[in-house]
């Protein structure tokens, strides 16, 4: 097992930027796939950007270029760097880890973009 915990959440401004870790409890080295995904109230969980063993990347059309996951797995950690943010990337987002059958998620951290 493995719990994951976000931060770096919070309000900006839009055209703002923030950046959200993930701290792993124990090494991500293992688990092939970290992400980033966000829901909305009546919307489905959706996925923001995910991040492979290495260093191939997979981003949502909505986010490409102004997005970027990073993961160090010598930190145990995950990152999104969200720059020119904009009202509709307002939601929670959850970090995610997956290897084999098992997923991991984290509790969620509130991203609110005001106009």
């Amino acid at each position: 097992q493995v719990q994951l915990v976000e931060s770096g959440g919070g309000l900006v401004q839009a055209g703002g930027s923030l950046r959200l870790s993930c701290a792993a409890s124990r090494s991500i080295f293992s688990i092939n796939f970290m992400g980033w995904y966000r829901q909305t109230p009546g919307k489905q969980r959706e996925l923001v950007a995910e991040i492979i063993s290495g260093s191939n990347t997979i981003y949502a059309d909505s986010v490409k270029g102004r997005f970027t996951i990073s993961r160090d797995n010598a930190k145990n950690s995950v990152y999104l760097q969200m720059n020119s943010l904009r009202p509709e990337d307002t939601a929670v987002y959850y970090c995610s880890g997956r290897s084999g059958l098992t997923s991991y998620w984290g509790q969620g951290t509130q991203v609110t973009v005001s106009s």
